[in-house]
């Protein structure tokens, strides 16, 4: 591995990390803790310890997979269509925490998660065009983003 392509490994890495470092800044009036503890949650609800290895590993697969697009060059339009389409999922990924956590505000964050979906499934599919590795490394993020979607929901439910 050459060390620009060492760097943009980084720096892809970095920026799918640094999606999940916002929303840990954002607690929300009173704690996480104490707000999320107190709303119903549905009985298949992950322990909490869970969500941080979880997603530590798929911002992880994210930036190798955004990685792998990338080093076929910003040259193609396909490439720079595909990474534009990663970024606009990395923003809304990183915006559903603020929403849900710090704004306590449940359908908002269902909405927001619905178009990170959506946002996904368009990204996963330009990516495939490039990559089939990077497209199968996002396949366990789309896997965890749609139950997550279950999950907000449920918890919207449960919580009306």
């Amino acid at each position: 591995m050459s060390g620009k392509d060492l760097l943009r490994l980084t720096a892809a890495c970095g920026a799918s990390l640094g999606a999940g470092v916002i929303g840990s800044l954002v607690p929300g009036p009173g704690g996480f803790q104490a707000w999320y503890g107190a709303i119903r949650k549905p009985s298949f609800t992950p322990p909490g310890w869970v969500f941080g290895p979880v997603w530590t590993t798929l911002y992880i697969l994210m930036g190798v997979a955004a990685f792998l697009v990338w080093r076929k060059g910003l040259d193609s339009r396909g490439v720079r269509a595909a990474l534009a389409w990663f970024l606009v999922q990395l923003v809304l990924n990183a915006l559903w925490s603020p929403v849900f956590f710090g704004w306590h505000r449940i359908g908002l964050a269902l909405i927001v998660l619905i178009l990170l979906w959506g946002a996904l499934v368009v990204t996963l599919w330009r990516f495939a065009w490039i990559s089939g590795v990077a497209a199968g490394l996002l396949a366990p993020y789309l896997a965890w983003v749609s139950f997550a979607g279950v999950l907000n929901a449920s918890i919207w439910w449960l919580n009306r």
